[in-house]
């Protein structure tokens, strides 16, 4: 077999498996009142299944990141593949919500392993085939999309025609088809940290690495005001353990996460945030306008999800687009192309307040979809490029980290929006927020520069 085919199969595996992630993060909404109904819940104490999937998202992704750099990314993958297919395959059989929540936690740590897994592998898949690292890294943000956007239906049709444990269960074949795509067909990891298990234990900086994920799980739920009553308590241990966590890693060799070579990494630091803001930017969207064809366009749940899909199609459509744009005018140019893209889509929401009419949310929907699929194998490429290939592991965990933090900005901030009520008028607020950020985005992506040497 020639390489070609073995990287398309190799990177059809690590697609595969970077897709579980966002599939799990958006199907499991329509299984919100199910399980209620099961578990003789209420709305507050629900949503921890969305919650405990999201926080150990966040906060393993650069760790997984961390442990690919050290021992190999294929073997880390492989190895989260197999922790989401045992885990999915018991937790039907839960006898209780709060083991559930447990089970989605563990999956959530087996799928973080897989993106920053293949964007490790990426380099010597690219060499492979002798193509540009842009072309896997599009096929993989392609199935991340897709993954995303047809969450919510093939959900609601996994609990309409089976039930909540379908949504588990569907994660077991697909891991196993992505753990055996990869075994047979990516390359062999090359040579890794060895050496005493108390060595490398010793070496790990276990302290910094708690101290990060204890810092972003109590932030993060101050901010999803998981616990009301304790938000500034919980802000507060968050910022506490920032600090420890930043005296540490400056102090620690070899740390965590080096901050100091962080800090002189100008490029890689305007990707994070300027892919924050745009995640928070897109998810304003992504969230609020479902609400709102619900509740002020009275539109039914299963049409409004169909009204979304339009927006995975395109932009589906437009990475490829993007990826050979990409190759001729470079990344800069590919990146502010879509920004400005993501702000005329923005602005073209302001309809919404005049009218719900079909043809017009199907046109919007389908618009933002060309800056999203353009922007973000845009910013993948750049933060690719930001880093060197020792350090690929943990900088694709923080970038993935960023995607979190942007959605759960943006779902605070429409909280806050639709706090009085689901509106047009309300609608027409969050449009101006929306393209505020965006300018502010657009700033941030004509000073990055590709970082050389």
């Amino acid at each position: 077999m020639s390489n070609s085919p073995r990287t398309g199969l190799a990177v059809a595996g690590l697609s595969l498996g970077t897709a579980l992630n966002p599939l799990n993060s958006s199907m499991i909404a329509v299984a919100l009142v199910v399980l209620r109904t099961d578990f003789g819940l209420d709305v507050a104490t629900v949503t921890w299944v969305i919650t405990s999937f999201y926080l150990t998202s966040a906060a393993g992704q650069p760790l997984m990141g961390r442990l690919a750099d050290r021992f190999g990314p294929r073997r880390l993958f492989l190895l989260g593949m197999a922790l989401v297919a045992v885990t999915c395959a018991l937790a039907p059989l839960a006898p209780n919500f709060a083991v559930l929540c447990v089970a989605r936690a563990v999956m959530a740590l087996g799928t973080a392993a897989a993106y920053p897994s293949a964007v490790v592998m990426v380099g010597a898949l690219a060499k492979q085939a002798n193509v540009k690292s842009t072309r896997p890294l599009g096929r993989i943000q392609m199935a991340n999309t897709s993954a995303a956007a047809v969450g919510p239906v093939v959900g609601g049709l996994l609990v309409g025609f089976v039930g909540w444990e379908a949504l588990f269960l569907l994660n077991v074949p697909l891991a196993l088809a992505a753990i055996l795509l990869v075994r047979r067909f990516a390359p062999a990891d090359g040579a890794r940290e060895r050496g005493r298990a108390s060595e490398l234990l010793r070496d790990s900086d276990i302290p910094g690495i708690l101290a990060f994920i204890g810092s972003m799980v109590l932030v993060m739920m101050a901010l999803l005001n998981v616990l009301p009553g304790y938000r500034w308590w919980l802000l507060g241990g968050g910022t506490l353990l920032a600090v420890l966590f930043v005296w540490r890693e400056l102090r620690f060799a070899p740390p965590f996460l080096d901050l100091r070579l962080l800090g002189r990494n100008r490029p890689l630091l305007l990707v994070y945030l300027g892919f924050a803001l745009f995640s928070c930017v897109y998810y304003f969207a992504f969230f609020g306008l479902p609400q709102l064809l619900q509740e002020a366009g009275g539109y039914d749940p299963r049409v409004v999800g169909l009204l979304v899909l339009p927006l995975a199609a395109v932009s589906v459509v437009s990475t490829p687009v993007a990826v050979r744009a990409m190759d001729r005018f470079g990344v800069k140019r590919v990146l502010v192309a879509g920004v400005v893209l993501l702000m005329v889509a923005s602005a073209a929401m302001w309809l919404l307040t005049a009218s719900f009419a079909i043809p017009l949310v199907v046109a919007l929907t389908a618009l933002l979809g060309v800056p999203y699929g353009v922007a973000s194998i845009a910013y993948n490429q750049g933060m690719y490029l930001s880093t060197r290939p020792e350090e690929r592991g943990v900088a694709a965990g923080i970038f993935q980290t960023c995607r979190y933090v942007g959605a759960i900005t943006a779902t605070v901030l429409i909280g806050i929006f639709y706090g009085t009520g689901v509106s047009q008028a309300n609608w027409e607020i969050m449009v101006l927020a929306m393209l505020g950020l965006g300018g502010v985005v657009l700033v941030v992506s004509l000073l990055w520069r590709e970082r050389r040497g």
